[in-house]
């Protein structure tokens, strides 16, 4: 932090990631924090009242990321994963701030709120339209998410006009199925991806992806515990070792039956042993500045760096 301003690691022309959101399902501030203040008040979250998004680390949005990919001819493309409810607040905020011009293509992670319902404000960053005459945005999700969202979102699934329905302008989406199975890569925006499966609580596989030739990333946003097939591809002992974690991590003690938690989260990172980790999905339990401070001291003691997150971080990487 510097000026009070939330900092970035400028990337200049090169490939880089974006955070556009580091946050849970219901985003900090935690609304109950505002409209029922505890005595004495939450301090994570009254930070909200006085301190502007843009200059605040601990305001954070639905877990989201954007890689800005520079392919070797210099062109980016531009690959979000995750597109949740704060998804047009995230727009507004880093595509501005870091001067994103469009959504080239689309991976989910899961078909839960803070994953999907920001999916029709994708139009808005879509070419206008009235009549949806563009070319759709490539999306990637597994069969079960596919499933649950056209239920969801049946408007934005459908291929065909039924008789005598209106042309309503929604978001354009080219969906492609991917497998949960780490031996199943699939291509977009011309970078490739591997599918991480994890549980998300004991009935639900959720997604996480690997991806990156010169840089090995693997992002994981929602998870309870790794299949052993899985750790393997991202273990420093199995697969080979990673160049950048983004983890899960909700709460900052106890555990979770869903979630890693804190603990929970430094245990992973010490048995997976990547060079560097970012951490994600964080609560209003988490102060960015003095939380931080702690895991100075714990990377300085494990020979790996750890930091949490922030909403708008950009983080240079050749991938």
């Amino acid at each position: 932090m510097m000026n009070g301003s939330v900092a970035t690691e400028n990337g200049g022309e090169g490939s880089s990631l974006i955070f556009l959101g580091t946050g849970c399902s219901s985003a900090v501030p935690n609304a109950m924090c505002l409209i029922q203040k505890s005595d004495p008040p939450c301090y994570v979250c009254s930070q909200s009242l006085s301190i502007p998004p843009e200059r605040n680390p601990n305001y954070r949005g639905n877990t989201s990321l954007l890689i800005d990919y520079c392919q070797s001819d210099g062109k980016h493309k531009y690959i979000q994963i995750d597109v949740g409810k704060t998804f047009r607040e995230q727009v507004l905020r880093w595509f501005t701030l870091h001067n994103i011009p469009q959504v080239d293509s689309i991976i989910l992670t899961h078909e839960h709120a803070d994953a999907v319902l920001g999916l029709d404000d994708i139009r808005s960053v879509q070419p206008f339209s009235p009549t949806n005459d563009i070319d759709p945005t490539p999306i990637f999700v597994s069969q079960f998410a596919m499933d649950s969202l056209a239920v969801k979102f049946p408007y934005l699934v459908q291929k065909k006009l039924k008789e005598g329905q209106e042309v309503r302008r929604v978001t354009q989406l080219d969906w492609r199925l991917i497998e949960e199975d780490c031996e199943k890569p699939f291509v977009a925006s011309d970078l490739s991806f591997t599918p991480l499966p994890v549980m998300h609580g004991e009935d639900y596989v959720c997604l996480g992806f690997l991806f990156g030739e010169k840089s090995r990333v693997a992002y994981i946003s929602d998870v309870s515990r790794f299949p052993p097939s899985t750790e393997y591809v991202i273990s420093k002992s199995g697969g080979g070792q990673l160049d950048l974690l983004i983890l899960d991590t909700l709460y900052k003690t106890g555990s979770h039956n869903t979630h890693l938690c804190f603990p929970q989260t430094l245990e992973t990172i010490k048995r997976l042993c990547p060079k560097r980790a970012l951490l994600i999905g964080m609560t209003h339990e988490f102060d960015h500045h003095k939380d931080n401070e702690f895991l100075d001291e714990w990377s300085k003691r494990e020979g790996i760096s750890v930091k949490l997150a922030h909403d708008g971080l950009r983080v240079p990487i050749d991938l």
